[in-house]
């Protein structure tokens, strides 16, 4: 599976499954009263078909993008203010500017924000950009689609230097996608672009749909959606070895009880432990939620729960995980609906208990969820990709 999941304009993904779904089913009142409809997109200026969650900012102002919509429909970024309302600070033009931004946001300590599009920019291939306090949006890079990549889904991580990493799909020396590094310049002038790995065609891994970690040495995590021993996925290191990069393979996806199909990446806990979700396979056979333990040099690859469902149904963006250890996400297409959930795992005593937080029924209150989640005041905040008054996605609330 390719990128015409996940990067087609209008981001009709899986419009295909369950298509009754969308009936304006009534919520129950159980889960009405911990679940909310904080926006609902209209596919207008506002933007539509959000393909992700949110960076928050020490005010909890909340900050995302939408896949389509905007002034010209190829997507917006924008603000939810911590009294609600949206506030567009961005509509893409499709042009040297980009178009259809899928991934979250990352900010710097100046309040900037940055991102990647799929497509636009100077040679049509996407574009790293950078979004001002004000809205006024710069292109950093724009991917010419040969060996410095193509076709960025994902969000960004950024060193505490103000350097960027993140992934493309596409490009790369072998068309199977790189891992690369924006490198801020210290003085006014241009980000310069490396590629710190590009995916082959056999056990290394290949097109890494998810966006990358990085830990405190400064070497770099993520998964592989394909490719690897089985085809089926990785989780990789990345470690800097004078000016190159030297992969190793953390653990290959077999469709067994482990997974399958990674689309999500990883997070750290503060131990250094990752954790990371498949989105197919497992013996439930809707994905499995992980984690890797370092230990002695290697690392134990452990599933901590298999989603029940069918096909791919499991959680497609990065986990987050709560000061006390709680690990949150979403999911796609299962449930009673097969319009989505948004979940709890908790740990307790060597095991760790699956709580349904919310199960979308597929109406206005929303529709297939490929949101990462943050946490504001005590509430989940995430967006479905369709589903709300207008079917154009909406911004829920969920209090555990």
């Amino acid at each position: 599976m390719k990128s015409e999941l996940l990067s087609a304009p209008g981001k009709a993904i899986f419009a295909f499954v369950f298509v009754l779904a969308l009936t304006a089913f009534g919520i129950p009142r159980a889960q009405s009263q911990n679940f909310s409809v904080v926006h609902s997109f209209t596919g207008g200026s506002d933007g539509g078909g959000p393909l992700n969650g949110f960076t928050i900012d020490s005010k909890g102002n909340l900050y995302g993008t939408t896949s389509s919509g905007g002034a010209s429909n190829y997507g917006v970024v924008f603000k939810l203010n911590l009294g609600g309302g949206e506030v567009v600070l961005h509509s893409f033009t499709g042009g040297a500017d980009g178009a259809n931004p899928d991934g979250f946001l990352v900010m710097d300590k100046a309040g900037n924000l940055y991102g990647t599009t799929t497509a636009g920019g100077a040679f049509g291939a996407g574009t790293v950009f950078e979004v001002a306090g004000q809205g006024k949006e710069k292109v950093l890079y724009s991917f010419a689609g040969k060996t410095d990549g193509a076709d960025p889904e994902a969000g960004l991580a950024m060193d505490a230097s103000g350097n960027l990493y993140g992934t493309t799909i596409s490009g790369g020396a072998s068309g199977n996608g790189t891992v690369f590094k924006l490198t801020r310049p210290k003085s006014p002038g241009k980000w310069a672009e490396t590629v710190l790995y590009s995916f082959g065609t056999g056990t290394d891994g290949a097109i890494p749909v998810a966006g990358v970690a990085l830990d405190a040495a400064g070497n770099v995590y993520g998964t592989t959606s394909e490719g690897g021993v089985y085809g089926l996925g990785t989780v990789f290191e990345l470690t800097p070895s004078g000016s190159a990069w030297t992969e190793t393979i953390l653990h290959n996806f077999q469709n067994e009880d482990d997974g399958a199909t990674p689309y999500a990446g990883v997070i750290f806990d503060k131990t250094g432990n990752l954790y990371g979700a498949a989105t197919d396979g497992g013996t439930g056979g809707g994905g499995t939620v992980f984690e890797l333990t370092p230990t002695n040099g290697n690392w134990t690859f452990t599933v901590l729960y298999s989603q029940p469902g069918w096909g791919i149904s499991g959680s497609f963006r990065d986990l987050l995980m709560d000061a006390s250890g709680n690990l949150y996400g979403t999911t796609h297409c299962d449930g009673t609906n097969t319009a989505g959930t948004v979940y709890k795992l908790t740990p307790a005593a060597g095991s760790w208990t699956y709580t349904s937080l919310y199960v979308f029924n597929g109406g206005t209150d929303g529709l297939y969820s490929f949101s990462n989640l943050v946490l504001r005041q005590g509430a989940l905040y995430g967006t479905t990709n369709q589903g709300g008054a207008d079917n154009e996605g909406v911004i829920f609330k969920v209090r555990p």
